[in-house]
């Protein structure tokens, strides 16, 4: 792809934001130059009429491409792999085009929505952005084993698999990996051994865009 169309792309958004965040990661598999603007809590912006034109939920990330916008960091994901990866009509290798290969990708991106980020949020939340001195830590406790269920779950799928969807790394792990970084990163509580997500983590944290936009302090 010619670098005047890489150049276009611009992701507005915190960088430590996790949507924000996976779509960075996702954008370095892609070795794609962008741009990126500030947006949301202490940057504002997100509550300004331009912004809402953009994005009308008010939240980040959002994605331009020339006249194209788009949020929702899963879709945006895709979108940059259908666009933008290998040979772009079909796709990246990280989302492959195959439906089967697909469609299980596809379950795991809905599922970190759907089933994943609800349960991470509260603990992320509580000890991350909370005063040590205002946190209820037998409540957070109760918070971290509800999404300790959660997390046995993936680590059950990863028994018999290398990356999420096989052995082909895909966006699947990327946005996995995002949360799995505020799993292993908070400290004070009490959490299972999960010794395939603990494999399959240690896989991720040597990847280039992991290291740059996944592991920093979590803010």
């Amino acid at each position: 792809m010619a670098d005047n169309n890489k150049q276009q792309l611009t992701i507005w958004g915190r960088a430590n934001s996790v949507n924000v965040q996976k779509v960075l990661w996702c954008l370095a598999e892609l070795d794609l130059a962008y741009e990126r603007i500030d947006a949301g809590m202490q940057f504002g912006k997100n509550d300004e009429r331009a912004y809402l034109a953009m994005n009308p939920n008010g939240r980040v990330p959002t994605l331009v491409d020339g006249d194209y916008v788009l949020w929702e960091s899963n879709s945006v994901m895709r979108y940059l792999c259908m666009a933008y990866g290998q040979g772009s009509a079909g796709g990246s290798s990280i989302y492959p085009s195959q439906p089967k290969a697909r469609a299980g990708v596809d379950r795991w991106l809905d599922w970190t929505l759907s089933t994943l980020q609800p349960v991470d949020r509260p603990v992320f939340w509580a000890l991350v952005r909370t005063p040590i001195e205002k946190r209820d830590m037998v409540a957070i406790q109760k918070d971290v084993d509800a999404e300790a269920a959660v997390w046995r779950v993936v680590e059950a799928h990863l028994a018999t698999r290398r990356f999420i969807e096989g052995d082909q790394f895909t966006i699947a792990d990327i946005a996995l990996g995002a949360f799995a970084r505020r799993w292993f990163g908070v400290e004070g509580v009490t959490k299972p051994k999960l010794p395939n997500l603990e494999r399959w983590f240690s896989q991720l944290a040597v990847r280039p865009g992991f290291t740059q936009f996944i592991a920093p302090p979590m803010t």
